[in-house]
């Protein structure tokens, strides 16, 4: 009887399900489905970069997607199935009562978002990360320092205080807090008391601030200095964390017959998706991977002995056993990628929808089908416009802080520029100056880690982006003047995730040996081309300095 375990992986749009054959890694049947209410553009507000999410499209999608992975299965997996883990966004939390029940489950705050689960991308705690910063800077202790010794919007601490301070209702319900990738174990176990559940090392060591050599999460003495909102919530919370081959527990009877599955079904404890992304690609010492799409997670593994007493400044922190248990989790990213090339496309499809949208000239059917072929093959087109350009004639360059900046040196009030502007500019021309500048950004992490004297002796590339688009990666790899291979599976993040699945059932002891029976190997090499390469050095530089330039600006 085959053993198979499920992965399941939440991102920015969707919940995905993949079955697994733990033997061989081959994948069974998977399912994608889409966050309802986020999908409506719900209890969002993207010109304050306000996203929120509400938690029954969590739970809603979560049994959807598995249901329908298991009715394109096979007959019998559903008793095949015997580990589940979970790898979401991060940080994504929400507050919580006393029982755990995020806020937003409860009748008087179903439509609120700051009762919500604040997704990674939401940067409305600016306030409050400057005041983290402030604060841990001239404490007894730099809280900060496992973090890049920058507390970011997008993490955990600076977004709960954000909520709590707006909403006097709300600050009286709430009662602790919990990441996304914590609440789904929590939930399909049945132990989601804030004090008792089983906490993610990756998020809290990542994104809350925790640490084992100040006892965990940062002072009660500090919390209240920060905001005396946040007096006693640290005795809500937790001390110790969990790696991901540890196991939350069981299915519950109730989850159990929601899924289709055995409540003899093991959880694990969850992680950030770009964490189970590096171990679905089968990340080892020596390896950055970086997960691309809509913004990257830039992901490496150290021995402790590389380590050696190194605090990486700027990055996103460095963590025992955040990706894999035994060796230090060291995570970096750009706070947007795909997302830059998807506003140049928004700003190109303007005119053909206002446009021809508002024609008489031609009618309703065969307008809107001209107007569906154009938005699709904008970026296309675009590509293949841009491919034809000698790097030599790359004069425009651009940064790619469109949406802040998230390493090296987290800022989120960085804003995009593109220079270099003249008459004869192109659309082609400045779609590949964005493109440029997302290598250019991407080679600013490598050499942050470089500089710091964590080796970097090959790039893994995984995401829609890697496996979809030749040039963005082969330029990519001309700036970095690094070969970079391309993970095989288009699911890496949920592959990670059954990997660990395998672990907690107790099929493979460590997580090495289940990337090493279940990886997928890679679908291609992306060589450098030395000569671009020499070139980019040169447009790399311009890159810094008119980096350096807007931060002053």
């Amino acid at each position: 009887m085959k053993q198979l375990v499920t992965g399941i992986d939440y991102g920015t749009d969707s919940c995905r399900a993949v079955i697994v054959d733990a033997a061989t890694g081959a994948e069974v049947a998977s399912a994608v489905k889409y966050y309802p209410r986020w999908a409506a553009g719900k209890y969002c507000d993207p010109a304050k970069n306000c996203y929120r999410q509400h938690p029954l499209d969590y739970i809603e999608t979560l049994v959807s997607s598995v249901k329908e992975a298991l009715a394109a299965a096979p007959a019998g997996t559903a008793a095949q199935i015997v580990g589940i883990a979970f790898d979401t966004t991060a940080s994504t939390p929400v507050l919580t009562d006393q029982r755990g029940v995020p806020l937003a489950l409860l009748p008087d705050f179903s439509e609120n978002p700051d009762a919500m689960f604040i997704l990674w991308k939401d940067h409305t705690a600016i306030a409050e990360a400057a005041e983290i910063n402030a604060l841990a800077k001239k404490w007894n202790e730099d809280y900060t320092l496992y973090e890049g010794g920058i507390y970011s919007s997008e993490w955990v601490w600076a977004k709960m205080l954000h909520v709590l301070r707006r909403d006097a209702k709300l600050r009286k319900a709430a009662y602790s807090w919990i990441e996304h990738c914590d609440w789904m174990p929590a939930l399909l176990t049945g132990n989601t008391k804030p004090e008792t559940l089983l906490r993610s090392r990756c998020a809290a060591g990542h994104k809350a601030m925790w640490h084992a050599s100040w006892n965990g999460l940062p002072s009660q003495a500090f919390l209240t200095e920060l905001d005396p909102l946040l007096a006693g919530i640290r005795e809500h919370l937790f001390t110790d964390t969990y790696p991901s081959d540890c196991k939350a527990g069981y299915l519950t009877k109730e989850w159990a017959e929601k899924l289709g599955l055995s409540t003899e079904v093991s959880v694990a404890v969850g992680a950030a998706d770009c964490h189970f992304g590096a171990v679905g690609a089968q990340i080892k010492p020596g390896a950055l991977v970086r997960v691309i799409g809509t913004s990257t997670c830039d992901v490496i593994v150290a021995p402790y002995e590389e380590m050696n007493g190194k605090f990486i400044p700027g990055i996103g922190g460095q963590v025992d056993g955040s990706v894999i248990p035994g060796l230090i989790g060291l995570e970096a990213g750009q706070s947007a990628f795909g997302d830059i090339y998807a506003w140049f496309k928004r700003l190109m499809e303007w005119p053909v929808k206002n446009l021809i949208g508002r024609s008489t000239l031609i009618n309703g059917e065969l307008k809107d089908r001209l107007i569906e072929n154009a938005l699709a093959d904008i970026i296309p087109s675009l590509t293949e416009a841009a491919e034809q350009v000698p790097v030599s004639e790359s004069s425009i360059i651009a940064t790619d802080w469109l949406n802040g900046r998230r390493s090296p040196d987290a800022d989120p009030l960085q804003k995009g520029t593109i220079s270099g502007l003249t008459l004869g500019t192109t659309a082609p021309l400045i779609f590949r100056a964005l493109v440029e500048a997302t290598a250019f950004g991407s080679k600013a992490i490598a050499d942050r880690f470089i500089e710091n004297g964590i080796r970097i002796e090959e790039v893994i590339g995984i995401g829609g982006i890697s496996l979809k688009s030749p040039f963005v990666m082969q330029t990519m790899a001309n700036v970095l003047g690094m070969p970079i291979k391309v993970s095989k599976s288009e699911q890496a993040c949920a592959v990670g995730a059954a990997m660990f699945a395998a672990v907690v059932a107790g099929i493979y002891d460590k997580v090495e040996e289940a990337q090493n029976k279940m990886g997928q190997g890679f679908a291609f090499v992306y060589q450098p081309d030395g000569n671009a390469h020499r070139q980019y050095l040169e447009l790399y530089a311009k890159y810094l300095k008119i980096g350096k330039f807007t931060e002053n600006f």
